[in-house]
């Protein structure tokens, strides 16, 4: 298939009320000025695609768990299903979500604000497909490998042929119940964009990690160096004065405005309601706070829903708007239960991706 079929097949498919950032292989974003509710619904959670689409047959998909494993064995769609399941909530930002608003510019997918959603999974925890397997005492990561394929289009080196989008996640993280191979979202089953039949959820941490169309899971005894886990979705960390690539992994504390809107024109002198959602990773958002005035001075907000990690909190708070006409700058930040809270500045580092700083909204007045 040429690229220009390619990409006439993704329009076609395109879904309505969705930005699309890149049609084939196809990426779409959620106006985040949208967002109304708790739970995102599946029609407008984002779509993140490295490769087209692999095609999925739910009554012959296995999925292999090998490597440094005592037991190596697979297992069938409707044998997983069948396991004890376990549904959470669990947020899905995508890494480079805000890159459009870095300065210099970066290269990549140019999101706003709207790659990233909330959603109910049900699924099976993996580590007891792993103790099934019996893993190995050598082992230290374990790769989840999708089914999807091809040759990246980034401007990065070049791959030795067509490669799986695999991301790996140390022993420790993958033994803990919040990593879930995921059969259903919202009570429904898994879409094809989002990874039907079968896909990881690894909640906390960004979303390169949950792997979708998930095919193999190899555990192995030294640090996975693939493509998308060294020169993509990577940062640089700084030791003894030397820095060195690291994976990016768990999610940052962020709170993002929904409305009003980037640019949007507000009435002078009026009460505006500002509104948004701020997650984190782990670890529960327990303040969000506005400011109106650069920073020098902040609003405490209020928040919607019970705290829980893994998630978004809704907030709303009041704001009277100047009865001059003219811009005017809206910031948001937020703070988690382990006393993190969002800076201030971007942190170069951390490349194209990893966007938490405060991101601040211009708006009319008038």
């Amino acid at each position: 298939m040429t690229d220009e079929e390619r990409e006439r097949g993704a329009a076609a498919t395109a879904v309505p009320g969705l930005i699309t950032r890149q049609r084939a292989p196809e990426n779409l974003e959620m106006p985040f000025s949208d967002v109304r509710d708790f739970l995102t619904p599946v029609e407008q959670l984002y779509v993140r695609s490295h490769f087209d689409v692999p095609h999925t047959d739910a009554a012959t998909w296995r999925i292999s768990i090998e490597g440094a494993v005592q037991r190596p064995f697979e297992i069938a769609h409707d044998e997983l299903c069948g396991l004890p399941s376990r549904t959470l909530v669990a947020l899905l930002e995508c890494s480079g979500n805000g890159r459009l608003f870095l300065s210099p510019p970066e290269a990549g997918l140019q999101w706003e604000l709207g790659a990233v959603g909330n959603i109910e999974w049900t699924g099976t925890p993996l580590w007891p497909l792993l103790e099934r397997a019996g893993v190995e005492a050598s082992a230290r990561e374990v790769v989840l490998v999708g089914a999807d394929q091809g040759e990246p289009r980034d401007p990065e080196p070049s791959t030795p042929g067509p490669i799986a989008f695999a991301r790996s996640l140390p022993l420790e993280k993958a033994s803990r119940p919040e990593v879930l191979l995921a059969h259903r979202m919202n009570g429904q089953p898994l879409t094809p964009r989002h990874g039907f039949p079968v896909r990881a959820v690894v909640a906390g941490w960004y979303a390169m990690a949950s792997v979708k169309w998930l095919r193999r899971i190899v555990v192995v005894d030294r640090p996975f160096q693939g493509y998308f886990q060294t020169l993509t979705y990577s940062r640089w960390e700084r030791r003894h004065g030397l820095p060195s690539l690291a994976a990016v992994g768990e999610l940052q504390v962020k709170a993002q405005i929904a409305r009003p809107a980037p640019h949007e024109r507000v009435r002078a002198g009026s009460p505006v309601r500002v509104h948004g959602t701020a997650w984190s990773g782990d670890a529960a958002v327990t303040r969000v706070e506005l400011s109106t005035n650069g920073g020098a001075s902040w609003l405490e907000a209020r928040l919607l829903d019970e705290p829980a990690p893994y998630t978004w909190r809704r907030w709303e708070i009041t704001w009277q708007a100047p009865s001059q006409p003219g811009q005017r700058t809206l910031m948001a930040r937020a703070t988690d239960a382990r006393g993190r809270t969002q800076p201030m500045q971007r942190d170069r580092d951390r490349r194209d991706g990893m966007i938490s700083h405060v991101l601040p909204v211009e708006v009319e007045v008038g």
